[in-house]
């Protein structure tokens, strides 16, 4: 249905003051500290978890080598979702609006509600971090205890007690992280790289990564995981998170969180013959997931 100047109707008669409501400040893109972005031409892309070997055995005199075997361990998928939104305004709105252009400042509105679909859906995929109905290749919620492996030894990217965030927490979850092993056990080199938070814990994030001195004590201690550059790119606010102490650390790890584009944002405008009216839309193709859950280490919070 059409904008029409039943909508607009102080728009339409001198004396109004100010038009406000859709000029708010953005966010910016959020998901950019989370996600790696690729592009896809495909309508949806794969990516396939591949295991290594084992630890290698001692050869006796004279025996002969023993052989081991490698193999694909899981597949992500990555399902393109389309994102559209328009509006229409009729063409009695746009001739008799005495204030603005009608089609500028609701073309802003257009980008606005885009641009914030795509933090919310960004953001989901931390939020539902934790729940086993959102699952990736392995069956596995992104954030959890027991992610099977090859080797049959269950693996963690999640506290073994879920804690608020604080300096015990932050440690040990960077020790969690020193100690990430791959599909054959074998060890991993992953470290820190970004604490992402909530807005909730902006303050607390700030004083635990920020200040040269321990925090929350009179002893004369230096902030380890400070002076050690233990989380290289600091920390950063998401927005979007709705759990309030709920906190992710996102490692080196490649093919973790990824965002493939499959389409652009872009717009277009028609205008209809019969009716006069103006439409406008918006529109892009994109997905969010994961693909190695080691890209990621996280506690929900106590």
């Amino acid at each position: 249905m059409a904008i029409n100047r039943a909508q607009l109707v102080k728009e339409l008669v001198p004396g109004l003051h100010a038009l406000f409501g859709l000029e708010y400040e953005r966010y910016n893109n959020e998901h950019e500290d989370i996600f790696d972005t690729e592009n896809s031409e495909r309508a949806f892309e794969e990516e396939v978890m591949l295991s290594g070997f084992g630890e290698a055995p001692t050869k006796g005199e004279g025996a002969a080598v023993i052989y081991d075997t490698a193999q694909e361990s899981w597949t992500s998928r990555f399902t393109h979702e389309t994102i559209a939104l328009a509006f229409a305004l009729t063409e009695e709105a746009i001739e008799d609006n005495l204030y603005d252009t009608l089609s500028s400042r609701y073309t802003r509105a257009l980008a606005r509600s885009m641009q914030q679909t795509k933090q919310v859906k960004a953001a989901n995929v931390l939020n539902n971090g934790f729940s086993s109905s959102y699952v990736g290749g392995d069956g596995k919620a992104l954030m959890t205890t027991d992610h099977p492996t090859v080797a049959n030894v269950d693996l963690s990217n999640e506290l073994s007690t879920a804690a608020d965030l604080n300096e015990t927490s932050l440690e040990q979850s960077l020790i969690d992280i020193a100690g990430f092993k791959d599909e054959r056990n074998l060890k991993v080199n992953a470290q820190a790289r970004k604490l992402i938070i909530p807005p909730a814990l902006q303050f607390v994030a700030d004083r635990l990564m920020e200040t040269p001195g321990r925090v929350g004590t009179s002893d004369n201690d230096i902030n380890a995981i400070r002076n050690m550059g233990m989380v290289s790119e600091g920390y950063v606010v998401n927005h979007y998170l709705t759990d309030t102490d709920a906190f992710f650390i996102k490692t080196d790890v490649p093919n973790g969180l990824k965002h493939f584009v499959r389409t652009p944002v872009s717009t277009s405008m028609e205008g209809d013959f019969e009716t006069g009216n103006v439409r406008y839309k918006a529109r892009e193709r994109y997905s969010f997931g994961w693909s190695d859950w080691r890209g990621i280490f996280g506690s929900p919070g106590a």
